[in-house]
């Protein structure tokens, strides 16, 4: 940016066009997911890392419910939290997610004691919970606006999974289908409320700021997936080996 203030829709096609650019959907790794070239076991390894990141959403969103001013912001963002830890046991998101990594085959206990993390997912999902707890409140919102995209690459990888691998079933991806209406609703209140309340060039740099953020952490996590699981294949210590599960 010049330091220009931009108009609401001029922030949100600059918004949207760091996702055309940078968001996970583009990394080699998700494509190899999707069109089916991943073997069980690193399909096993992208779930069980990826349950780090689903598990961590709702402490996230619980440090920004904690700071929003008015009863309004909170009734809206604590929607987020019964979506990802449900109402009661079971329910929710985060369970849903335990469904899929149990129908590849993983225990879960060992999904949820956290073992076999690499150490890259910890870092990148740990610093987003940071950011979150930490910077402003317009800042933590717009790091949110991700969601923006999810429905295309949920579709996608929905439909490319069924397609491709013998051992997902419509089950197993229970996870996905409730997020192609709770994305688009949420990503449509902080898109609203980013475009109101980003009212200087700084405000506005950092709501940009904030979505390369957010895309630079799922990059990075599907960036050691790839060099731990696929080439040139180095395992860190203590990380998921699939040849001992």
């Amino acid at each position: 940016m010049s330091g220009k203030l931009l108009s609401p829709d001029e922030l949100e096609a600059a918004l949207r066009a760091i996702g055309a650019e940078r968001y996970h959907s583009l990394h080699p790794f998700h494509r190899a997911l999707h069109d089916g070239k991943l073997s069980r076991a690193q399909v096993q390894a992208w779930a069980l890392n990826r349950y780090y990141y689903q598990a961590s959403i709702p402490a996230k969103d619980a440090t920004l419910l904690a700071r929003l001013p008015t009863a309004e912001l909170r009734r809206e963002w604590r929607r987020r939290l019964v979506d990802h830890d449900g109402d009661a046991p079971g329910t929710g998101g985060v369970a849903r997610w335990l469904k899929l990594t149990d129908g590849l085959g993983l225990d879960r206990a060992y999904v949820e004691s956290l073992d076999g993390l690499l150490p890259a997912t910890r870092f990148a999902v740990d610093a987003y919970v940071a950011f979150v707890r930490d910077r402003s409140i317009l800042e933590a919102i717009a790091s949110s606006l991700t969601e923006l995209f999810s429905p295309t690459i949920i579709s996608e990888r929905v439909a490319g999974m069924l397609r491709h691998y013998d051992f997902i079933t419509p089950e197993t991806l229970a996870y996905f289908q409730p997020r192609l209406t709770q994305a688009p609703r949420d990503s449509d209140f902080a898109l609203g409320y980013v475009k109101e309340h980003a009212r200087t060039p700084e405000q506005q740099k950092a709501v940009l700021d904030a979505l390369k953020f957010k895309c630079g952490v799922l990059w990075s996590m599907l960036d050691e997936l790839e060099y731990a699981y696929v080439t040139p294949a180095r395992i860190p210590p203590g990380a998921f080996r699939p040849d001992a599960a």
